[in-house]
Parts: structure tokens; sequence; C-alpha cells
């Protein structure tokens, strides 16, 4: 991974950063007590984190290394698939814009299923399941069947991912309240299902997903609220990954700027003063800017 450009300026001066290199070699296992046993007829709701393996949670890895099928999302990348034992079964359920996939109702049927035949069902979701995830309605869903099951919170990609990009989602001297949204139904319908003008005079941050395709409609949903044109955005897309890139830019033109820098999903937006912070604390991946 490169380093950021170098400005040698006086008053741009400031520690270089070094980016991280990615082992090839697996860590050795590490043998943990007093973690939870999985048993037949469960299913475990599992986050997976944004997507660097090492975000993980103890509690994650263990369902990972006990499941007999795992029933996970896009996002699950493959080296997190690889701590399953060898003899479990991978049940693919990722959804993505316009592509076939299992629908909502055909994911919860299958768990209940799984777990009535006596398995030991992961349910492993990209970041959290109950961030954006439909982990609640699943849990739900397991509750009517009477199906027992456990929570596994994971790292969000919104507090997770911006940390990889640099972009701390508070800061004592920027803010002290952070808004997170989807926003991949704005102005979808008649009737917008968010009150942009209350998330923008109300919250200095907002923290943006499932956004892409409605970057310019959120955008200019926000300015007419008030919200200024010129204020930082940032796009970060894969977010913890080796193919991480991080663009920053102003508000007015983030719908340009994504296609200019032909960004595409999975993707965090970010709205606020945090994000003029990565020039600084950047140090991983790629920092680009669109001014």
């Amino acid at each position: 991974m490169s380093k950021v450009d170098k400005d040698t300026s006086p008053e741009a001066a400031q520690q270089d950063i070094v980016r991280l290199k990615l082992s090839q070699s697996p860590v050795p296992d590490i043998e943990l007590q007093g973690l939870p046993v999985f048993a037949p007829g469960w299913v475990w709701l599992a986050g997976a984190g944004p997507g660097d393996p090492g975000l993980l949670t103890l509690h994650a890895v263990n369902a990972l290394k006990q499941a007999d099928k795992v029933v996970y999302d896009a996002l699950v990348s493959e080296d997190i698939l690889s701590l399953v034992k060898p003899e479990a079964e991978l049940l693919y359920a990722g959804k993505r814009g316009g592509k076939p996939s299992w629908n909502q109702q055909d994911i919860t049927d299958k768990l209940i299923e799984l777990a009535g035949q006596g398995h030991r069902v992961l349910r492993l979701k990209g970041g959290d399941p109950f961030v954006f995830g439909r982990g609640g309605e699943e849990a739900q869903a397991l509750v009517a069947a009477q199906v027992p099951f456990r929570v596994i919170p994971g790292i969000s990609a919104g507090v997770g991912g911006l940390g990889y990009a640099g972009i701390p989602v508070t800061h004592r001297d920027v803010n002290h309240a952070v808004t997170f949204v989807t926003g991949h139904l704005a102005g979808k319908h008649e009737n917008e299902l968010l009150d942009w003008h209350a998330i923008a005079k109300a919250s200095p941050v907002i923290v943006i997903y499932m956004a892409m395709s409605r970057l310019a409609v959120i955008a200019d949903l926000l300015m007419a609220a008030g919200r200024a044109g010129d204020e930082p955005v940032a796009i970060v897309t894969h977010a913890t990954t080796p193919n991480q890139r991080v663009v920053t830019g102003r508000l007015a033109e983030a719908a340009q700027m994504a296609k200019q820098h032909r960004l595409e999903p999975p993707s965090i937006i970010v709205i606020g003063g945090v994000v003029d912070l990565a020039s600084t604390l950047a140090w991983f991946g790629s920092l680009e800017s669109a001014d």
C-alpha cells in the first residue's frame, strides 16, 4: 500500500504515514477459555465486522469454529469464511440490487428449518446484525418459531470503516453528536421516510449507509435544509479491506465526485467537520481529494 503524498512545507509538517502490510501467513491458533458452547438447534446471529478479519470478535470466531451451517451475506470475505470447520456447509444469502438473491422470508425460513434439523446455525452478516442488517427481524422470526438464539454484535462499518479512513465519528473539538442513517430509499417515496430537514439541523456529523445511488438526491435534500454546499464529505469504499479507498470533497459535488472517481458500493458516506481530520489521521488504504 502506498504512502499519502507528503507535503514538506513547514505549515503542513506532520508525521509521515506508513501503510500497514498484510501478512500472508496465518496467526497461530490461540486457545481461549470461557467462550460459550454452540448447542445443536440454536441460531447465532453474528456480525462479521466491516471486512478486515482482524475485526472479528472472539465470540464470532468461536461461532465460526463450531457452526454446522453458515448462512452468510455478500460482505463476508473468504478469509473470514476460511475459519469454519472443514465439514461446515456455507450457504450464500447475499443481496445485491438488481441481481437474483434470497429474499428476507427465504432467509428466515432457512434459519428456522436448519435449526429444526438440529444444526448449529450461524447467521453471519457484515458489520453488526442490528445496524441496518435486519438482524432484529430475523430474531423476531426465531422467537415466533421458538428457536433459541443469541446475538453476537459486530463492528459496524460506520464506526470501524471510518476509523480505518482516519475519520473519527466524534471529536471533542468538532461534534458532540452523530447520526447514522440508511439512504437507499431517499427520494423514492412521495412521503420521504426520513426527516432530512431535522437531520440536517440537529446533527453536525451524518454517516450514511447504502446511499451511493441516491447521493445526488441526499445532497440536495440536506442543502435545501440548510447544510452548506462546501461542507466536507468523504466516501469510503471497501472499508478496512486491501481495496479501501477514501475520497474527500464537498457536499455539493458529492455525486459528481463518486462518478469521477468510479466509486462503487459497498461504501460509507460521512458529512461534517470530522472529514477534515482524514488529511492528518489517514493510516490505511488510499486517500484522495476531489478538490
